[in-house]
């Protein structure tokens, strides 16, 4: 096992029945990394967060968190610096949000004087008298990001966290991710969300069928499928056969006029070529950009 690493995942099953959620996963979270985990509805996910939490005991195989099994006695003590956010939250709604917070609190054995700080940091400092039943779903799960926040956690798990959220909750909320991170505090996310993690994590696995089927960076996965590039080239329309001559003699899949540009399709390994090709073409380019595979492109290939 490695010691760089806050979760160590080994040959982990778990079986419902004749159903196998999570079928053989091996997998490291390293400390201080934002950790993503992408896949379809049923894909075993969720199975795994709560395998990971100490919730669901394995089947078979073993999952260490701080080198301690989530199955002996002493994850008692590591779980009070795990905060948790699932995919539904599930809160009191005769309960105030500060009320709540400092039920959660008292149960997970935190300072009480955590909670209104917590309450202004996640933008619900105005609402913290109101009940929670006249929250929105946003306002909601604001509370719950709140309550995993609770003790100080060392690690972090966020199953689908911006759930509800409208865009500029959605950037508030990685922003404090950004400064957690800074503080060395390990968070694992999931989230159907492919375009909004591919910018902010670290690294990711894919699960389909209770399986690990890719693990790495958004790039590194993105170079293990091997999708092609696409150029887009501003010329003058005078200059479209210029661009065309100049790439002409080149490996790209597609040259097609669009407008007022060039669209270029070349595998990865063209790209320095291409480029060098235009860069020739004495200011014929009035603009270039390059768009590299999104997440989703690279999660629809790869899913089975």
């Amino acid at each position: 096992m490695s010691s760089a690493a806050i979760v160590h995942a080994r040959q982990v099953v778990r079986r419902f029945g004749a159903v196998c959620a999570v079928d053989g996963v091996d997998l490291e979270v390293r400390r201080g990394e934002l950790f993503g985990l992408i896949g379809h509805n049923g894909a075993g996910k969720s199975t795994l967060f709560k395998m990971m939490l100490g919730l669901l005991a394995p089947s078979a195989g073993e999952i260490r968190i701080d080198g301690v099994a989530t199955i002996d006695t002493g994850f008692r003590e590591v779980r009070r610096r795990i905060g948790y956010l699932p995919e539904n939250v599930v809160l009191y709604d005769n309960l105030s949000g500060l009320e709540t917070l400092r039920f959660f609190a008292a149960l997970k054995g935190a300072d009480k004087a955590e909670c209104a700080p917590l309450l202004e940091r996640v933008g619900l400092d105005a609402a913290g008298k109101r009940r929670v039943r006249d929250y929105s779903k946003g306002m909601r799960q604001r509370l719950g990001f709140a309550q995993a926040l609770l003790g100080r956690p060392h690690l972090l798990f966020l199953d689908e966290p911006t759930n509800g959220l409208d865009p500029e909750a959605i950037r508030e909320f990685y922003a404090i991710l950004g400064e957690l991170k800074a503080q060395g505090v390990t968070i694992i996310l999931s989230s159907h969300i492919l375009a909004e993690i591919q910018q902010r994590v670290d690294r990711l696995a894919v699960m389909a069928n209770g399986r690990i089927q890719a693990l790495g960076s958004v790039q590194a996965l993105r170079e293990q499928v091997d999708l092609p590039l696409w150029f887009e080239v501003r010329v003058a329309p005078a200059d479209f056969e210029a661009v065309r001559a100049a790439l002409g003699h080149l490996a790209v899949s597609a040259i097609e006029a669009r407008d007022d540009h060039i669209a270029v399709q070349c595998r990865r390994e063209s790209k320095m070529a291409v480029i060098e090709a235009l860069a020739a073409l004495d200011g014929k380019v009035l603009d270039l950009s390059v768009r590299e595979p999104s997440l989703e492109d690279v999660f629809f290939v790869g899913r089975p």
